[in-house]
């Protein structure tokens, strides 16, 4: 998978230089490069913002510095653009399974207070949002976004089961997990783990699932 991010801010996503992505990137699964919006900017300043038409808080990202550092990306055309916006379609599981699968992603990550309506209108296929709640910047989503994505991409997790067994993957909250030593300061790990009956393992696993997801989060068993 191919992944490009627009921002102002490249020097933020050196976080996706370790760990599994690191590797993913490093084995060729993944392709991800983050280009700076500024160095698209005609103004003499590399000035990228100015205040908006109507009056109102804050300044709004330019139209010319994203159209053209968006036009600059090979295979713009036929990518999936995302805009990172709190007005944008929640980021659920099923969203970033469906995200998975595309071979090409473009991210544009906004500031201030947002960026122009003709870039959404005209280059935009989808703004997602991570949460109820307002950001400084867009590069913060991308970064879930991408963590999220890279998951379900063919061996960048190694065990391809792990991205299907666990929370949300089948509506539910995942159930809670243990490892060694199996009494930790008197706490016991519950005895069906380490009963060796699978089918029993099974039964408990869902209803703990059942009961988390009851607990924290009962708009999912609507």
């Amino acid at each position: 998978m191919k992944i490009d991010i627009l921002t102002l801010f490249p020097s933020m996503f050196s976080a996706l230089d370790d760990s599994i992505i690191k590797r993913a990137k490093e084995n060729g699964l993944l392709k991800i490069k983050a280009i700076d919006i500024r160095e698209f900017s005609k103004d003499k300043h590399k000035k990228c913002d100015d205040y908006t038409f109507g009056g109102g808080a804050g300044m709004l990202m330019m139209p010319q510095p994203i159209a053209d550092c968006m036009r600059s990306v090979k295979g713009y055309k036929s990518a999936y653009k995302i805009y990172l916006s709190p007005k944008g379609t929640p980021l659920t599981q099923k969203k970033v399974e469906s995200l998975a699968k595309k071979k090409h992603l473009i991210l544009l990550c906004g500031h201030y207070e947002g960026v122009d309506q003709r870039i959404i209108d005209t280059y935009i296929d989808e703004e997602i949002s991570i949460g109820d709640y307002v950001l400084t910047g867009g590069e913060l989503p991308a970064m879930v976004l991408i963590d999220s994505v890279s998951r379900f991409v063919p061996g960048v997790l190694g065990n391809d089961e792990s991205a299907e067994d666990e929370s949300f993957s089948s509506g539910l909250l995942e159930y809670p997990q243990y490892t060694r030593p199996a009494d930790f300061e008197g706490m016991k790990v519950p005895e069906v783990l380490l009963s060796g009956n699978h089918a029993e393992i099974k039964k408990w696993r869902e209803d703990e699932s059942k009961k988390l997801t009851k607990k924290n989060r009962p708009d999912l068993l609507k």
